[in-house]
């Protein structure tokens, strides 16, 4: 960052930055820099080499060159904040090592131990027994449990192809609801939780020999059993028998609809025989949705330690960043970095790596505007990025300057969002209504427009909240329920009802918070051109608007910080670990 120009490329299983594009200029310029060390690695090497600043050419080999700076001093893997509540060993305080062929040296005790925690199936049978009993605990009077059984179908393998051939496949993900009791993420399969009883049935396909080539062998009935905590695991051409001799008459199967997504759930079971039995699709959703709003002790400290990585890779990103990348090199960093330290293999949804103008599109980074501008200094950048462990999402929102100095306007909208996040957050506990939550963002991104001399300096708080003039510069809600779906269910569940008036419509709950909910905060500000259009032709929302104002921030883009927490008994504990304060920001950038 000082005295040379350094470009980061990184080769992931999944994501592939063309070096092509920068080497010519950037290449050229770090060769001519005296003192670089130059080794051959494998990409897993180079993926344990994050912590340092460095350029890569490719070789007709296929093998890569890596040039580190001999005089650079190695980062800590999991810094900042983080440094002050582990201990690490020496090799992982200083970043790793790397071995002649490319291996990985000093991981370190704390990321190992992330690592083999958020991916042990002994996490997911814990997490899932908590689950069951849990259920069945809130089913206790709503669910008749004589010779009756839940029954749920997980996702189906025809549901994860795509086109006409076999290797343009996605990673399958299980249906939220089936992992939610049974933990295991494989396709075709059949679960029973008898209520009686309590007993847990897994029913799996019987894979052919044939088959074995591909896939291997597969586990067997009792290591299913064993692996997932499950009472019974058969194969599924034993079903009906099972079902006969376990006496059940009634089950309980899921239709419902989605209050977060509109969106049908897909669980309804289907198979041969099931004509025999008195079928209930109408008590087990509300009883099972409300459930997962409800986090249990596993699946707390679960969403816990896969935040740590999650912000461990934001800051990673941030120390990174600077004029010249292209935002998709940010989303490959986040990537691997969580991949490599926490063994994310999936990211829970799409990353956001958002610069100047594109921070002002809500969910940028899709296929239509795939990360794909080249950032500046000057540009603020949000980034809204989370991984994924056992299917449990995080997701998290950092924005901050890309030449890691916030200027004066910056400076004004960025601490308007953070004092919304922090006002809110002070105010989380048991019995909050969360549209009142909302309405306090608002008026904290509201003071701060005002003194960016957006506002006209005459304009009542008051009047401008009853105008839902706050919806022109936050035109979405506060946050949502976070779980095994991103966006978790149960938003509008007990009848909750959705406020139809600008802004508040758009939150994905309106529940007062209770004990246990797992929720983001999540402020913006954002300067979005056809809403400005709007507002300025609209004497509801022009009385309040300074023209002159508004077009010094036309083009800004936006500002989101987005944390997530837990709501405990007598307020909250906030699983984020990122650097919020502009001094915060500017100092860690500064140091890298």
């Amino acid at each position: 960052r000082k005295s040379f120009v350094p470009t980061f490329f990184l080769v992931s299983s999944h994501c592939f930055i063309s070096w092509g594009l920068f080497a010519s200029s950037l290449c050229k310029h770090a060769y001519m820099r005296a003192g670089l060390l130059s080794l051959s690695l494998s990409v897993p090497g180079l993926l344990s080499s994050l912590g340092g600043v460095y350029t890569l050419s490719r070789l007709p080999s296929k093998s890569f060159l890596l040039h580190l700076p001999c005089s650079k001093p190695k980062r800590n893997l999991f810094s900042m904040s983080a440094a002050k509540k582990v201990k690490t060993s020496h090799a992982a305080a200083n970043g790793g090592g790397v071995h002649a062929n490319g291996g990985i040296s000093g991981m370190g005790a704390v990321d190992a131990d992330r690592y083999s925690y958020l991916a042990s199936n002994d996490a997911v049978r814990k997490i899932t027994t908590e689950t069951r009993a849990q259920l069945l605990k809130m089913a206790e009077g709503k669910l008749s449990k004589e010779n009756s059984a839940i029954c749920l179908a997980g996702g189906k393998s025809g549901q994860w192809d795509f086109y006409d051939n076999d290797t343009t496949w996605t990673f399958f993900r299980q249906e939220p609801y089936f992992r939610y009791l049974f933990g295991v993420n494989e396709p075709d399969l059949f679960g029973f939780i008898c209520l009686s009883s309590g007993l847990s049935v897994l029913f799996i396909p019987k894979i052919p020999e044939e088959v074995w080539r591909v896939t291997g062998v597969p586990p067997t009935l009792e290591e299913y059993r064993q692996t997932y905590g499950l009472g019974q695991v058969h194969y599924l051409e034993d079903m009906n028998k099972v079902l006969q001799d376990l006496g059940l008459k009634k089950l309980f199967v899921m239709k419902g609809t989605n209050t977060d997504s509109g969106i049908e759930t897909v669980t309804r079971p289907e198979f041969e025989g099931i004509s025999k039995f008195e079928l209930d699709d109408s008590a087990l959703f509300p009883v099972l949705s409300e459930s997962r709003v409800f986090k249990t002790p596993e699946e707390i400290s679960f969403m816990r330690t896969a935040n740590e990585v999650s912000s461990a890779g934001h800051r990673f990103v941030m120390e990174l960043c600077k004029g010249g990348m292209w935002e998709r090199q940010l989303e490959a960093s986040f990537k691997g970095y969580c991949g490599m330290h926490g063994g994310a293999r999936h990211e829970a949804y799409d990353c956001i790596c958002a610069s100047g103008p594109n921070a002002a599109v809500l969910h940028y980074g899709h296929a239509g505007a795939p990360n794909d501008r080249r950032m500046q200094d000057g540009d603020m950048v949000l980034l809204d990025m989370g991984c994924e462990y056992n299917g449990y999402a995080t997701d998290i929102t950092h924005t901050f300057p890309v030449s890691g100095k916030f200027t004066e306007n910056q400076k004004v909208i960025y601490e308007g969002v953070l004092s919304a996040s922090t006002t809110v957050k002070s105010q989380l506990r048991p019995g909050i209504q969360w549209l009142d939550m909302h309405r306090a963002a608002e008026r904290e991104i509201l003071k701060a427009l005002k003194k960016a001399g957006v506002l006209n300096e005459t304009a009542e708080m008051e009047e401008m909240i009853e105008a839902d003039l706050g919806a022109v510069f936050m035109p979405h809600g506060l946050g949502h329920f976070l779980g095994l779906n991103v966006h978790d269910v149960g938003g509008y569940n007990q009848g909750a009802k959705r406020n139809p008036r600008p802004g508040l419509k758009y939150c994905r709950t309106s529940r007062a918070l209770q004990e246990g909910m797992v929720l983001t905060v999540e402020p913006g500000c954002y300067f979005v051109d056809f809403l400005l259009d709007k507002a300025l032709k609209d004497p509801k929302h022009s009385k309040f608007l300074n023209p002159e104002g508004v077009q010094k921030f036309r083009g800004f883009g936006g500002v989101r910080i987005e944390d997530n927490v837990l709501i405990t008994a007598d307020g909250h504990d906030c699983f984020t670990d990122v650097p919020r304060t502009v001094e915060d920001i500017e100092r860690a950038m500064a140091a890298h």
